[in-house]
């Protein structure tokens, strides 16, 4: 029998010499959930594959890297559309609402040290009825439905393109209204003007609530009930979307204390000042939109738990094509990425 012939290849769907489509999806798509070794581990015990943590490691490397390719070609598709209006010409209203978010992780790359993952979710905005812990009575609240996760190891303008290549390809500009939910970083509002500046944006709630409290804190820094007092009143001032109101307080407070305490609460009050039309609470909630980023806070959570985890070091081009592996994991699209990848034609 020859080298190159063997004659099981066609019943077990292998592209190279070594590994079935099945063994090879099922150790990649490991890769993206768990460690190498613990991956490897999960095979043998399981699957009743033996394989190892190179094996598994070289598997993913090569078939990571044809995932990211995938990535950077749909961006560079829907980059060459060219502007808002030729994507949106001739499309119809799906009347779906949908969201966006952004934010950053922390991931240690060698050589590097510690770099900002960038990410972004895509998700469709959905009533739902959920319990008041106050009134104990149902209410209809907005929440994300549908959450698909992208990220860039890189600077903002790739991360923004390639969350506009996902919005795109979820039909964003089709959709009946739309909002972006984020902190207050400026490259994430800088990224929403350049892509998203037709949707509706708000700061997220736990976001400006972190900020109050601050504030809080160097108003009345040994009275505690006075500064609990303080915090409920204004974050319901808050809540009515009066960050006006917030800023002038903090400005006048400001004024009646001197160093570390004057400046701090002079650029807390700057924060609500500039960000106050991205604070409508009450009005973003009852009709219907989400008031907080959990989506893309839970995202960073899941990336950084396969990425930076205790003793994990990742070279940038490694790191690079595995992002998009644990992207479609995150966002239920790893089998359909595979299958479009695995079978397509060998150059």
């Amino acid at each position: 029998m020859g080298k190159d012939f063997f004659p099981l290849d066609k019943q077990l769907e292998v592209r190279d010499a070594h590994w079935s489509a099945e063994v090879a999806r099922q150790s990649v798509w490991l890769s993206g959930l768990v460690a190498f070794g613990d991956a490897a581990r999960i095979l043998q015990e399981i699957g009743q594959v033996n394989t190892s943590k190179s094996s598994i490691w070289r598997l993913s490397q090569t078939w990571g890297g044809e995932y990211q390719a995938e990535t950077e070609k749909a961006i560079q598709g829907v980059h060459n559309l060219g502007g808002r209006d030729q994507i949106m010409a001739g499309e119809t209203t799906n009347l779906e609402r949908m969201g966006a978010s952004m934010d950053g992780a922390m991931v240690y790359v060698l050589e590097e040290g510690w770099k900002e993952l960038k990410l972004g979710t895509i998700f469709t905005v959905e009533l739902a009825k959920v319990l008041n812990k106050e009134t104990f009575e149902e209410e209809e609240i907005g929440q994300a439905q549908n959450v698909s996760y992208v990220a860039q190891l890189g600077g903002p303008e790739q991360l923004g393109k390639h969350l506009w290549t996902e919005a795109h390809q979820r039909g964003w500009t089709r959709a009946l209204e739309t909002q972006v939910v984020a902190d207050g970083a400026a490259w994430i509002w800088n990224q929403t003007t350049e892509h998203f500046y037709d949707s509706l944006q708000l700061i997220d709630w736990y976001h400006a609530t972190e900020h109050l409290a601050k504030a809080a804190e160097w108003i009345y820094p040994d009275q505690e009930v006075a500064r609990q007092r303080w915090l409920t009143e204004y974050k319901k001032i808050l809540f009515q979307g009066h960050a006006e109101e917030i800023a002038q307080t903090l400005t006048q407070k400001a004024a009646e204390k001197t160093g570390q305490a004057h400046e701090a609460l002079i650029q807390e009050a700057g924060y609500f000042e500039g960000q106050k039309r991205r604070m409508n609470y009450l009005e973003m909630r009852m009709e219907g939109w989400l008031i907080g980023s959990g989506t893309v806070e839970s995202g960073a959570k899941q990336y950084k738990e396969r990425f930076s985890g205790p003793g994990m070091r990742w070279k940038r081009p490694f790191l690079e094509c595995m992002i998009p592996v644990r992207s479609a994991i995150m966002s239920d699209t790893f089998d359909k990425l595979w299958q479009k990848i695995y079978y397509s034609p060998l150059n």
